[in-house]
């Protein structure tokens, strides 16, 4: 085999496996939902935060990895906030603490989500 050859060969396999390569996922709206979904009653209510609201935050806070994830869930959760009635948002700013999970921002509809880090 010639060395330019070697050479071509050698570049497919690395084109092959940049391509093949895992692309690291953003944030969704969707992915926010359905991972805040079972918070719903507790954010209306009070009382117990529901285990499955706890998972879903540190799932979603440990998705959001970069500022453009981190502001795309700041997002997301005023825009489906805003969507729901009957949010108690003195509930939803302890969330994250209640859970034992530690957020860049508070809970608000009146959070500047371009300011989170």
């Amino acid at each position: 085999m010639s060395g330019s050859m070697s050479l071509k060969i050698a570049c497919v396999v690395v084109l092959c496996l940049v391509v093949g390569a895992p692309s690291a996922q953003a944030i969704t709206c969707g992915q926010v939902t359905s991972s805040l979904a079972p918070c719903i009653g507790y954010l209306r209510t009070g009382g117990t935060v529901p285990p499955p609201c706890c998972n879903g935050i540190r799932s979603l806070n440990s998705a959001a990895k970069t500022t453009p994830d981190r502001q795309t869930a700041c997002n997301c959760i005023k825009t489906a906030s805003a969507a729901i009635s009957g949010i108690n948002f003195g509930l939803a700013a302890g969330l994250p603490g209640k859970c034992g999970v530690n957020i860049p921002y508070k809970i608000s509809p009146r959070t500047d989500c371009k300011s989170v880090k």
